[in-house]
């Protein structure tokens, strides 16, 4: 090798050593500055409760069974169905399925907001309550709990709630998540559950749900009015729970918000077909978004369909045609015989309440009886009394906030045998 052969190869080896070493160098550098930074997490779910009520009551009942299995437990708690989906809606959902085995009729991707056939049958439905809606204001979910949660994607997280205690968690949890300010309105015996507006509180977003849950409590005519103008005059919006509409009988209560005057300029309305038609398995709802909600110089209605199209692939075919035979003659017939049902239910309840002089509001227009417990018993000490000494599991009243203590929610959701037999055993406890 001659020497300016030696010289390059000399000069090429500590080239290439020096370019290790800052790899090396900048590598280390690079594993150093990742382990100061640190990603951020929404904090907000600090201000939770650890567990959702609902598991915290299901993992009490499953410790008490395990060291109890020969124990019958009753349970009137979560507001879960028991018969089966109607003949009309399993046919129905029977031909949707074969539709889907054969090309000509096969269905892929529908419409994010729902088909329009599911859409027309609910226009119908609500031009019962002489309501007009247009197709577009109707979006089909998968539950009003899914779509309470997602509504707020359209409102600021420096907006305040108005939600009365006591409540539907997730309600509260929602809000709590995203950060938002909560004020609560009392709702309690001495106004029979059913808060009014208060004008020296200013808010943003205001919840209803009516018939409430848990307290069974609803609203009339003249209530809601309150509540939309109160709405209007602050420039809010009411985001209205119907889920138990269904349960109203009569026309002394409204079925709809927008049954009141002015509604649709200030509220959004959720429904639910988990408690009217058997569906908390199958899953279907409805949110309705009038066209004529203005904020910010912003459409609400176009809002939701942005947001609905981006984060939502909708409802399947097979259960959309499923629940449009609820909305027919012959499936409002036999979805009526269901909730007759749950109404015997209920009476078997109340009238046991009534037996022994115990307080409570429900029952007649809602599948929930809220008791007032015996001797002001603790809301949770009374759950643990039920479970252990007669077998019957309801919610305490607590769970559902401060002024649902020495409170307690029941169904009426079980079967009416077992809804007998439970309140046979209540009634030789505390007579």
């Amino acid at each position: 090798m001659n020497k300016g052969a030696t010289i390059y190869y000399i000069l090429n080896v500590y080239a290439r050593i020096k370019i290790t070493k800052l790899k090396w160098a900048y590598s280390a550098q690079i594993k150093l500055n990742l382990s100061e930074v640190n990603m951020n997490i929404n904090e907000n779910y600090k201000n939770l409760n650890e567990s959702y009520l609902f598991s915290t009551i299901a993992k009490k009942v499953s410790d008490f069974s395990s060291k109890n299995p020969n124990m019958e437990i009753i349970k009137l708690g979560i507001g879960d169905v028991t018969l089966p989906l109607c003949p009309a809606v399993i046919e129905e959902l029977h031909n949707a399925v074969n539709e889907m085995s054969c090309k000509e009729t096969f269905k892929g991707y529908g419409p994010e907001q729902g088909h329009d056939f599911l859409k027309i049958s609910i226009q119908n439905y609500y031009k019962n309550f002489c309501i007009t809606l247009k197709l577009n204001e109707i979006f089909i979910s998968d539950g009003a709990k899914s779509d309470l949660g997602n509504i707020l994607d359209l409102f600021s997280k420096d907006n305040i709630c108005l939600i009365p205690d006591p409540v539907y968690p997730v309600y509260v949890d929602t809000n709590l998540m995203a950060g938002r300010k909560i004020i609560y309105i009392d709702a309690n015996e001495e106004n029979n559950f059913l808060p009014l507006p208060d004008e020296s509180i200013k808010c943003d977003i205001i919840y209803i749900c009516s018939p409430n849950n848990p307290t069974g409590a609803v609203y009339n005519r003249e209530q809601l009015k309150k509540w939309v103008d109160y709405a209007i005059s602050n420039n809010a919006i009411i985001l209205f729970d119907s889920a138990y509409e269904s349960f109203i009988s009569g026309d002394e209560f409204p079925r709809s918000i927008y049954e009141i005057e002015g509604a649709k300029a200030c509220a959004i309305e959720f429904c639910s077909l988990s408690k009217t038609a058997g569906f908390t398995g199958t899953r279907c709802g409805y949110t309705i978004v009038p066209d004529n909600l203005n904020y910010n110089n912003m459409n609400l209605n176009k809002m939701w369909l942005r947001r609905q199209t981006t984060k939502f692939n909708g409802v399947p075919y097979i259960i959309q045609k499923a629940a449009a035979a609820v909305f027919t003659n012959e499936g409002q017939k036999q979805i009526q015989e269901n909730l007759n049902y749950y109404k015997r239910n209920a009476k078997i309840i109340s009238d046991t309440l009534d037996k022994l002089d115990i307080k409570y509001t429900g029952g007649k227009n809602s599948p929930y009886i809220w008791l007032k417990c015996p001797s002001n018993m603790n809301s949770w000490d009374f759950f643990d009394l039920l479970l252990t000494k007669i077998g019957i599991v309801g919610t305490p009243g607590s769970g559902f906030g401060k002024n649902g203590e020495n409170w307690f929610r029941l169904t009426s959701f079980n079967t009416i045998e077992n809804t007998t037999k439970a309140m046979e055993r209540f009634y030789n406890f505390f007579k």
